[in-house]
């Protein structure tokens, strides 16, 4: 008896050192990408935009490439942490590819684009999409570099390093990296960490089409959170605004864009945390939210994880979309629809003019 007692003594001695030494890993990794951190763009095209010509805008958030029609995530309540194999990430990313190409937008905005991550079976996805899209400028801002998280203990979803990419048929005449608030108890090592990229775009009058990437927390609960990312986004825009500055929002909310998307899409009004509505009201004087048309169509952007895509059965909303000055003129607006085939996200496009 004593022999075992000191066998299972060791045993958990041993998981005990094992598990607070992953801890400590962890915590003691653990760092955020600094506030105001000047990016590099990749010029690429020396275009300037042109004023009274129409344009088009896509934003996209990728999943990166590892949520395909047939997937469900962990942490939604599904089965998977990482893509299905090297071969599905490189699948979905030619399916994305294949929708930007349909659109042939002037600007591009992606999300969730790894760069170097065991879930995406470290396919570079940021320089995959660079290399396709060889005419446009571009500029990377990175959002996460996660340490090694072991869950769920069947498999892993691992380390990432992911971000932002934003491309455009123009120059790029500079670009910024801003953090966004984020948890500060241990739920930041779930909802990883948030920015938003600010780049500007010459017009051939003498101003600049400012465009601002973002990626908005999806798993905090913590309504302060939310609100303050949301305050740092309006202070952002204001600050364009001011300096005579065209300004275009584009990404991926965690908002309900609409308002009242239950009610569109015909699903359950209780809330999740990445579907409050958007504060539309509170938007800064002299922007608006390019919404025309998106209800009646009753084309979602985003579903839910918790199982593969049942269309008709499957929580759908409207987290993605466009904020612009009123200097930018919306000729229409509308949610591409590819049925979730090579993401959790479909697409939205705008077309739009400067004034």
């Amino acid at each position: 008896m004593k022999k075992i007692l000191k066998a299972l003594f060791i045993i958990l001695s041993g998981l005990v050192v094992i598990v607070g030494g992953y801890v400590a890993y962890v915590y003691l990794t653990y760092h955020r990408v600094p506030d105001n951190v000047k990016l590099k763009p990749q010029n690429r095209n020396s275009q300037a935009l042109q004023t009274n010509h129409q344009y088009k805008a896509m934003t996209f958030n990728i999943g990166y490439a590892a949520y395909p029609d047939n997937y469900s995530f962990f942490m939604d309540g599904g089965k998977y942490s990482r893509a299905f194999s090297k071969q599905s990430v490189l699948y979905d990313l030619s399916g994305i590819y294949k929708a930007v190409q349909q659109v042939d937008p002037t600007l591009m905005f992606f999300q969730e684009v790894d760069t170097n991550g065991d879930r995406s079976f470290h396919v570079n996805e940021v320089q995959w999409l660079r290399d396709r899209m060889s005419d446009y400028s571009s500029v990377y801002a990175q959002n996460y570099d996660s340490a090694y998280l072991f869950y769920p203990l069947t498999r892993p979803i691992g380390r990432a390093k992911s971000g932002l990419v934003t491309l455009a048929k123009a120059k790029m005449s500079d670009s910024t990296r801003y953090q966004l608030p984020i948890d500060t108890d241990f739920n930041k090592f779930m909802d990883l960490d948030r920015a938003i990229s600010v780049t500007h775009i010459p017009v051939n009058n003498g101003k600049q089409l400012a465009v601002i990437n973002l990626h908005m927390s999806a798993f905090t609960k913590n309504a302060k959170v939310r609100k303050a990312q949301i305050e740092k986004l309006f202070a952002k825009m204001k600050i364009e605004q001011a300096a005579g500055n065209y300004v275009m929002v584009a990404g991926d909310y965690n908002h309900d864009m609409l308002g009242n998307s239950p009610e569109v899409f015909g699903t359950t009004s209780k809330r999740m945390n990445w579907t409050h509505p958007f504060p539309a009201d509170q938007l800064p004087k002299g922007f608006r939210i390019a919404k025309q048309g998106l209800a009646e169509a009753k084309v979602p952007s985003v579903r839910a994880n918790g199982t593969p895509y049942h269309p008709d059965k499957t929580y759908t909303s409207l987290i993605d979309g466009f904020l612009l000055s009123d200097n930018i003129q919306v000729n229409r607006v509308h949610v591409k629809s590819l049925g979730f085939k090579n993401s959790d996200h479909n697409p939205e496009v705008l077309e739009f003019e400067l004034k």
